[in-house]
C-alpha cells in the first residue's frame, strides 16, 4: 500500500513537467473532448496513492480512478488512458496548467477546490478514521478525543483531515503532516505519533499487514457542530464543462446498473461507500 508514495510521485514529477511543458506550448482550445477523441488520449493526473492510481506489483498502473477512467473515457471515444504521477498538492495547479486533461486522485469534493476546478458527482462518499496502536490505547475515535487527550497526531499533505483536525480545536502547529498513511503507519507503530488521520478506506487496508496498529471504526467528522461526510470525484478545468458533462452521463448509468461499485470494490470499496451525493451539494 502506498499512498502519494514519495518514490512515484518524485519520478513522475520529471514525466508530469515534461507534459506539461509540451502542453504550455500547445494549449487546446475550443472543444475538448473533441480534441480528446483526436488525440485518442487523455492525461490523467493522480497521486501515486493506493487504492485510488497507482503502481502495482507488476509495475502496472491501476486504481479505481484508473480502471474506472478507462471505461469511462472509452466510452467517450478515447481509447488510451495515461496516468500522471505526481504530488497530491500539484494536481490542481498541474490541472489548471494543461499538465493533465482531468484529475482523479481520491480528491474530496469541497468548497475551497470548486473554486479552483469543476467536479464530476462523487463516485463514492467516505468517512474517516485513525491509525492507532493496536487496542487503541488512548481512546481515540474523534477529532475531539485527540484534543482531548492531548495525543499527538498526523496526516497527510493536502489531505482534508488537516482542517478537521484543526476546526476540533488541535493547534496547526502541533499538527505532524507526513507524506503518505505508509508514513502514517510507520510513525503509529514506533511511537512517533499516537495517531494518523485519513480516510476509513485508507485505514483499514494499510494496517492488514501490520502487527501493532489498527483503524478505529469510520466516523463522521464534525465542522461547526454538523457531520461532515465527504465524497470523491474527477476534476476537470472551469472551460471543460462540456467534458465533465459527458464524463458525468456515463458515470450515472454506471451507478444505476451497478457497475460502478463492481469496478471500485476490488479496491477495497463497500456497498456503504457509493453515494447518491451530487458536486454541487458537496460544492456547496
Amino acid at each position: 500500500m502506498g499512498r502519494r508514495s514519495l518514490l512515484l510521485g518524485t519520478a513522475a514529477l520529471g514525466a508530469a513537467g515534461a507534459l506539461g511543458a509540451a502542453g504550455c506550448s500547445r494549449i487546446p482550445s475550443g472543444d475538448t473532448l473533441a480534441r480528446l477523441k483526436s488525440q485518442r488520449t487523455v492525461r490523467l493526473g493522480i497521486a501515486g496513492e493506493a487504492p485510488y492510481g497507482f503502481i502495482n506489483d507488476q509495475g502496472d498502473f491501476t486504481g479505481e480512478a484508473v480502471e474506472l477512467a478507462k471505461v469511462i473515457f472509452k466510452r467517450l471515444g478515447i481509447g488510451a488512458v495515461q496516468p500522471v504521477a505526481t504530488d497530491f498538492s500539484s494536481l490542481i495547479p498541474g490541472l489548471n496548467s494543461q499538465q493533465f486533461d482531468v484529475v482523479s486522485a481520491g480528491m474530496y469534493i469541497n468548497k475551497e477546490r470548486c473554486a479552483q476546478v469543476i467536479f464530476a458527482d462523487p463516485e463514492y462518499q467516505m468517512l474517516d478514521s485513525f491509525i492507532v496502536r493496536k487496542g487503541n490505547p488512548k481512546g481515540l475515535h474523534s477529532y475531539q478525543d485527540v484534543v482531548r487527550t492531548k495525543a499527538a497526531i498526523a496526516t497527510g499533505t493536502g489531505y482534508a483531515e488537516i482542517d478537521y483536525a484543526i476546526s476540533a480545536g488541535v493547534p496547526e502547529k502541533e499538527l505532524v503532516i507526513l507524506q503518505d498513511p505508509v508514513a502514517g503507519l510507520n510513525a503509529v507503530e514506533s511511537g512517533r505519533v499516537d495517531v494518523f488521520a485519513g480516510t476509513a478506506l485508507t485505514g483499514r487496508e494499510v494496517v492488514k499487514k501490520s502487527n501493532k496498529a489498527e483503524a478505529t471504526k469510520p466516523f463522521a467528522p464534525v465542522v461547526d457542530g454538523k457531520k461532515k461526510i465527504d465524497g470523491g470525484g474527477f476534476a476537470f478545468r472551469p472551460t471543460d464543462s462540456g467534458l465533465r458533462d459527458a464524463f458525468n452521463t456515463e458515470i450515472h448509468k454506471m451507478k444505476k446498473s451497478g457497475e460502478l461499485f463492481r469496478i471500485l470494490k476490488p479496491f477495497g470499496f463497500t456497498e456503504s461507500e457509493m453515494t447518491t451525493l451530487t458536486a454541487e451539494e458537496l460544492c456547496a
